[in-house]
């Protein structure tokens, strides 16, 4: 039997006997006939974590090493700025594998899925554990593309540190600003890391003042560039003043010497390295004071003096207040560079003790990942992430308790305990971490199985996958009977299809893809309505009457209010059947069957003779909100996208008339090294197909980035064009 393995992250240093936090962000399937550790063909992998060599740690450090030797970090970034990449290197010079994967010849570690491997792209995230110079690193890798938006979500949420990598030569893209919104609602320290630098265009300056205007964050320079594009061949170690230079005639990047600069040998670099060490030193003390009163009083009249060992833990405080991320800078894909970003994942990202979660861990079965690899251990203690096995009714978001009873007394035992601190991050607040929240689709098509007796395989497969990926919803159509897949972009939907036929052994066929369109109403409206109906010898009879008005506020789920005049007696006995009945009504608008949202429905009365059953009660509520909203003004809602075109200046032109044909609303265009960057909105409808479409136009050699922006009133125009092509009008 085949079973989704879950990982999960523990953090404290506080034991307090209760809670573990369940984290599903793996794509691991593991039969678990073949628990035993197993090796990929054509990959070269080396000992566990703690066995280098002839160096044998005990059992007890390689499973459980000290937590503050512990960095759980997770790699970020745009789609193609070379996560996966960064990842695979980090690998290897770690020890953790014996040869270098390369995403286009589709053998990374982490991108284990036969989808991932043949787009060389990350659809799931996948989670590796290695050692790095005395420290155990749980590292994940994370998708770019914003179809897998909530993959980075789910990680994020129980990391303590994460990594953002950069194209040099792009600065910040669209993905970027998602993901380091994420990282900023969960609070996550984070480091910067120039990728690509041997790219032609990579610009050092120009990406870290992307990083300053475009995150509003403050960087701080540890390294600078030796050369760029073609003549980049290492960096400068601002903190101590030595240069890194990688052997070209070294084809895996393990062989660089770190020299001291001079000013017989660098005057011209030695001086750039004093003024940006110097500029360090102020923008630190700017932002800790105990840095500040340590420079202000030892060292004020020669930062020179200053040990580096000092500036380091400043840095590292900064960055765990996230009032500045550090930056660095090298290209992974020609092996430079990545060392020192494992010197500054262990020094400057917290480990678990620095963070403020408090849970004890208490499963049964526990299996250390190595991506799509897993070793069984015996216990695992705070701090750690490691995978779990064999829950079959949990889902993401959950938070596994050792039992309901325990759970309820340590809630009641927190907020007793915040009640009495009175301070605002209570105990009560901490000791569930928040649930994820889940994008809703903008896609939708049906879907069927090969024939009749298969449907039933059909949704065993579509309730697995929802278990693992949340943002995938599932329905059926209430008047054909058939299945509505709903996703969150057109790879999306895709890789699902792909993904029953490959693991499930089902060939299913989709319908046209359709936009996920919503419908409001412009103006109040009442109606009444009775429902009188005897089933045997019982005769149930309800009257409703009520009010559906339009709401500026944006709300997907109907706002419910309850005039006055209904008494409060009803309402106890019927409150859960009324407002069933309305939830149900708003399933469905009256013009094209999408869902109805920014609506209140105000009941203003209610009578039900007695013996009438909850379902009646629904019934005519439901029907008569669906009188109320036929009656109203109506007017369809189109998910309108965030649109960022990457574009040469020779192919501006035509990229520019297309988009308006497609009704594009062009807010700004921005100059990108040699490069346009055109930024605006365009409803989803018209953007199917867009990439086929984009690189006929430019020969291929333009890039867009898609995220939903809001749902928007079609014109009138519009409108009646959609309804006429759908025969409803």
């Amino acid at each position: 039997m085949l079973s989704v393995l879950r990982i999960f992250a523990v953090n404290h240093k506080k034991m307090s006997r209760l809670h573990i936090n369940n984290m599903y962000c793996s794509k691991i399937r593991a039969n678990l006939k073949k628990l035993k550790p197993h090796v990929s063909i054509g990959r070269h992998y080396s000992s566990l974590p703690g066995l280098i060599g002839n160096d044998i740690k005990s059992l007890q450090s390689i499973i459980n090493p000290p937590i503050a030797k512990i960095r759980n970090i997770g790699i970020m970034a745009h789609i193609d700025a070379g996560k996966t990449t960064t990842t695979e290197r980090i690998l290897y010079y770690s020890g953790y594998t014996r040869s270098l994967g390369d995403v286009d010849d589709g053998d990374t570690v982490t991108d284990f899925m036969a989808q991932e491997r043949e787009r060389g792209i990350t659809i799931q995230s996948a989670a590796v554990t290695f050692d790095w110079k005395g420290y155990r690193v749980n590292l994940i890798d994370t998708p770019g593309h914003v179809d897998f938006t909530l993959e980075v979500e789910r990680c994020l949420r129980v990391l303590d540190g994460a990594v953002a990598v950069f194209d040099a030569s792009a600065g910040v893209e669209a993905q970027t600003l998602t993901v380091w919104r994420q990282a900023d609602k969960h609070k996550i320290p984070r480091i910067c890391f120039l990728n690509k630098m041997d790219k032609t265009g990579a610009s050092f300056n120009y990406a870290v003042e992307s990083i300053r205007e475009k995150l509003k964050a403050k960087p701080l320079l540890l390294q600078l560039p030796i050369g760029e594009a073609k003549t980049f061949k290492g960096v400068v170690d601002v903190i101590s003043k030595e240069k890194l230079l990688w052997n070209p005639s070294s084809g895996d990047g393990k062989d660089f010497e770190r020299k001291p600069l001079s000013e017989m040998s660098d005057p011209k670099l030695l001086k750039e390295t004093t003024e940006a060490r110097n500029a360090l030193i102020e923008q630190v003390a700017d932002l800790d004071d105990e840095f500040a009163d340590l420079v202000l009083g030892e060292f004020s009249e020669n930062f020179d003096l200053l040990p580096a060992e000092k500036l380091q833990t400043a840095i590292h405080r900064v960055t765990l207040a996230q009032t500045a991320v550090p930056v660095l800078c090298g290209s992974a894909l020609k092996n430079k560079g990545v060392q020192p970003l494992l010197d500054a994942i262990t020094m400057y990202l917290p480990s678990p003790e620095e963070r403020n979660y408090e849970f004890l861990e208490r499963i049964s079965r526990l299996l250390l990942p190595f991506a799509d690899q897993h070793v069984e251990i015996p216990s695992l203690t705070a701090g750690n992430i490691a995978l779990t096995v064999g829950l079959k009714h949990t889902a993401t978001g959950d938070t596994i308790v050792s039992s309901k009873s325990s759970a309820l007394a340590a809630a009641r035992r927190a907020e007793r305990e915040g009640e009495k601190k009175h301070r605002q991050n209570s105990e009560a607040e901490r000791l569930l971490l928040a649930g994820v929240e889940i994008p809703e689709p903008v896609f939708f098509c049906t879907i069927e199985p090969p024939s009749v007796s298969k449907q039933p395989d059909l949704d065993h497969a579509l309730k697995c996958l929802q278990r693992e990926d949340p943002s995938l919803k599932v329905r059926l159509d209430p008047d054909s009977g058939q299945t509505i897949l709903c996703g969150m972009g057109e790879l999306h939907i895709e890789i699902i299809h792909d993904r029953i036929k490959r693991e499930y052994g089902l060939e299913t066929y989709l319908g046209p893809l359709q936009v996920a369109y919503r419908e409001t109403i412009l103006n109040s409206v009442r109606a009444t309505d009775t429902l009188d109906r005897t089933l045997g010898d019982k005769r149930h009879l309800v009257t409703v009457e009520l009010e559906a008005k339009p709401i500026e506020t944006s709300s997907v789920t109907p706002v419910i209010e309850y005039a006055d005049s209904v008494s409060e007696d009803i309402l106890k006995a019927s409150q859960e059947a009324i407002e069933n009945g309305i939830h149900s009504a708003c399933l469905q608008g009256p013009l094209l069957g999408s869902p109805i949202q920014d609506v209140a429905i105000t009941l203003h009365s209610l009578k039900i003779h007695p013996g009438t059953s909850s379902t009646m009660i629904s019934a005519c509520v439901s029907r008569c909100v669906q009188k109320a909203l036929k009656k109203a003004d109506k007017q369809v809602l189109e998910p309108l996208m965030n649109l960022e075109v990457t574009v040469t200046r020779d192919y501006l032109s035509p990229v520019l008339a297309d988009l308006a044909q497609r009704r594009g609303n062009i807010q700004e265009i921005q100059t990108r090294q040699d490069n346009r960057v055109v930024i605006g909105f365009v409803p989803l409808a018209e953007i199917m197909g867009y990439s086929t479409v984009l690189r006929t136009l430019t020969s291929g050699s333009a890039t867009f980035a898609l995220e939903l922006s809001n749902y928007q009133a079609m014109s009138p125009h519009d409108q009646s064009t959609l309804l006429s092509r759908s025969g409803l009008t």
